[in-house]
């Protein structure tokens, strides 16, 4: 039964190191210049601080790549989450959105701070610092009811 057990534990080792050579790509974009969300909108500096803090990881090519996203498998999940949330929504390509565009999303930040739906639980488990207060909420959902307006009346 213990050389049973050796070898399992043998081979559970070798297959965690294998999987280290399977490495997705952690890549930053450089930023276009002008397009990011702070040189195209409005953005008080309390809400860039919320902002920051819970959702630039995701939603921006400015991610703090944590030491853990070396670490397969969970690198292949965070590179996952990066990407499905860049393609969602990118704060540092704000400017290649439409004007209508912008509007729908800033409607579907306020929507999915609301609903708790943002940023992800799997998300806060661990940047516990990134859990929106309501406060947070009230402050992004005021701030995205502004730039609407601002975006709807602009010529």
């Amino acid at each position: 039964m213990r050389t049973v057990l050796k070898a399992a534990a043998a081979f559970l080792l070798m297959l965690f190191a294998g999987v280290q050579l399977v490495r997705p790509e952690r890549a930053n974009p450089p930023a276009a210049a002008g397009q990011s969300l702070e040189e195209q909108a409005r953005v008080p500096g309390e809400v860039a601080g919320v902002l920051q803090r819970s959702c630039m990881d995701c939603h921006s090519n400015r991610t703090d790549w944590p030491w853990y996203s070396n670490v397969a498998p969970v690198s292949w999940f965070v590179t996952d989450h990066v990407k499905h949330g860049r393609r969602y929504l990118n704060f540092s390509r704000w400017g290649a959105y439409s004007r209508r565009d912008q509007i729908d999303h800033l409607n579907a930040i306020c929507a999915e701070v609301k609903s708790g739906s943002m940023p992800l639980d799997s998300y806060t488990l661990i940047h516990r610092s990134a859990r929106l207060t309501p406060a947070d909420v009230r402050t992004l959902c005021a701030w995205a009811g502004e730039e609407q307006r601002r975006l709807a009346t602009a010529d």
